[in-house]
């Protein structure tokens, strides 16, 4: 084993020497890697899903064998279905013990070290928590398995690049090519892949040459899925059909409603999270707790175990009474919810698609008793909320609605999903500024749109960077005692105070220079009719971006930081260099936890 790095290390430096012999250009190059890269996004979403059947086989289909529990027919028996989840929650335990910084931070961490940490990401969490979510799914855990298998594909996509050592927006691309590549594989539908993506993880920003790597990788990926899996995606959809143009007003009202559902499963996550946060129990007791809850759920409705890709399919089908899938709209969003919060790793992909059928199947079927006459189908409702809730619940309209458009392979569904998926995000938007994802890292302080500089700015604050010697003059101080004071300092900005010490103006040099020569006034004119009253001030609790956003918008070089009771009572003062130098050391900071992680 001692010789595995030497030797890979000596690889690494033949291929580079080997294509520069050949001349091939770094697209060229992005391109080839691109290529491999979808080729091991594949063969991952290949091994992820058969890793999630042998658990699923192992535990549940040999324990209901075991326990005589059947899904079909009631008896008692069934209660023990509960057990199953739990016992998922057990297996979880030795990888919280042994690696739980692996598990931590799920696809918003993902997101993190794409787009603000360099994007490289170790190679032990696509086993540890690609493992876990496996462990999940196949036991019965709420989540989705999109999100792992894009992490498992970047994941791949990081370690090609940081193997050639390319530079760190070239490793952005790789980690999306990769990210691209299992979602591609798992919904058998490229197109879907690259907007994911690039709107998903790459946040909308992408070049051309960045494009048509991802378009690549997507593409292979895709091909060694059907030929592993065949040419199915995860969600056979039947034809559908609009029978009439004035449907267009229902799929008006179901934008509308989807927008608020996932507005509310947004905040609802986020309180059970809350919730479970705040319960005194050890870590590891969590996970086996939140699979007994999730358990307890699925006696009533086992709709809520797993990805529910099956269920899905019936409900496309129009099966089911709009009572029990009305019901599963909360169901399935508390049992998600209390799944991936109390430690079991997985997805919100799929549970969004989940939410999306049965809110759209429920609306469809009440939409055709209102209007008997209309011929309406509730599958055809059922699949445009699909894409409409994860447009709704992630932001990220193009991604829905390609992925609805190549599941169903026709052309009738794009303006229906089209609209319903714009209005949904929008009114998603409108309740809450955050995705599903986003919003956990801003109730962190992390704004990925801000970028690496803005994030690291935020996490500072005045306090922690002003300084508190403050060197301050009257207010009533004369012009000629101001010359003779600025020749013992080397500040060119100062607070001017009345007889209370409260901040009544700010002087500059610059202020003064104007009437420097005016040798009659020195004696006569006092500072404070120089000064600016207006003062621009911060407070110590404040963030550095906004602090320098406030000297941007005048060109000041400090500001004086006052107390937030008065705001007259001077404690401190900062300026432009000094927010300048905490970033740099903050950054290196970063850098340097970045290369130990």
């Amino acid at each position: 084993m001692s010789l595995l790095p030497p030797l890979v290390e000596r690889f690494g430096r033949w291929l580079t020497a080997l294509l520069q012999y050949f001349r091939v250009s770094e697209n060229n190059f992005l391109i080839i890697l691109a290529v491999i890269i979808g080729l091991l996004g594949g063969l991952g979403n290949y091994a992820f899903r058969k890793t999630i059947e042998f658990i699923h086989w192992g535990v549940m289909e040999q324990g209901q064998q075991l326990l005589g529990i059947s899904q079909e027919t009631w008896n008692l028996n069934r209660l023990l279905i509960f057990l199953f989840p739990a016992i998922g929650g057990l297996l979880v335990i030795p990888l919280w013990v042994f690696f739980a910084r692996d598990l931590k931070g799920g696809f918003a961490g993902f997101l993190v070290r794409v787009n603000l940490r360099g994007a490289k990401l170790p190679l032990r969490p696509l086993l540890t928590r690609g493992l876990g979510a496996a462990i999940t799914l196949g036991t019965g855990g709420s989540a989705g398995q999109e999100g792992p298998i894009a992490v498992i594909g970047g994941t791949i996509g990081s370690q090609f690049g940081q193997f050639f050592k390319v530079s760190g927006e070239r490793l952005k691309v790789l980690v999306a090519c990769g990210a691209a590549a299992g979602v591609a594989a798992t919904f058998n539908a490229p197109i879907a892949g690259v907007f994911f993506a690039t709107e998903i993880v790459l946040l909308a920003s992408f070049e051309l040459a960045s494009f048509t790597s991802i378009v690549i990788s997507s593409g292979m990926a895709t091909v060694i899925s059907r030929a592993l899996l065949g040419n199915r995606s995860e969600i056979v959809a039947p034809p559908y059909f609009m029978h009439s143009y004035w449907e267009m007003a229902l799929y008006l009202l179901l934008g509308l409603a989807i927008g608020g559902l996932a507005a509310g499963f947004i905040d609802l996550h986020f309180r059970i999270k809350d919730r479970i946060a705040a319960i005194n129990l050890p870590r590891l007791a969590k996970p086996v707790l939140g699979g007994l809850t999730v358990g307890l759920i699925g006696i009533v409705l086992p709709q809520v175990f797993g990805n529910g890709y099956e269920f899905m399919e019936s409900v496309l089908s129009g099966e089911h009474t709009w009572y029990l899938l009305a019901g599963l709209i909360l169901a399935k969003a508390i049992a998600t919810s209390i799944t991936l919060n109390s430690g079991l790793p997985g997805g919100m992909f799929a549970p969004c698609l989940f939410l999306g059928a049965v809110a759209g199947g429920a609306f469809g079927h009440i939409a055709a008793i209102l209007f008997p006459g209309a011929a309406l189908s509730p599958g055809a409702y059922a699949l445009v909320g699909m894409g409409a809730f994860l447009a709704a619940a992630t932001h990220a309209p193009m991604t829905a609605i390609f992925l609805l458009f190549e599941i169903t392979d026709s052309y009738q569904v794009i303006i229906p999903i089209m609209l319903t998926c714009v209005i949904g995000t929008a009114v998603a938007r409108h309740f809450k500024q955050e995705s599903l994802e986003t919003m956990e890292l801003a109730r962190e302080g992390i704004d990925l749109d801000a970028g690496k500089e803005r994030n690291i700015m935020k996490s500072l604050t005045v306090g922690e960077v002003m300084e508190t010697e403050v060197e301050t003059i009257s207010e009533g101080m004369t012009l000629g005692e101001f010359a003779r004071f600025i020749e013992k300092t080397r500040h060119t900005n100062f607070p001017l105070v009345d007889a209370a010490g409260e901040l009544t103006g700010i002087i500059s040099v610059q202020d003064f220079m104007g009437v420097v020569f005016e040798r009659d006034l020195m004696d006569l004119v006092v500072v404070k009719e120089l000064a600016t009253a207006n003062v621009i001030t911060a407070h110590a609790g404040e963030d550095l971006d906004t602090a320098m956003r406030k000297i941007g918008y005048r060109n000041i070089e400090q500001l004086p930081v006052v107390d937030k009771e008065t705001h007259r009572r001077i404690v401190g003062i900062i300026s432009r260099r000094d927010m300048v130098a905490a970033y740099n050391r903050a950054l290196m900071a970063r850098h340097l936890e970045d290369e130990d992680a």
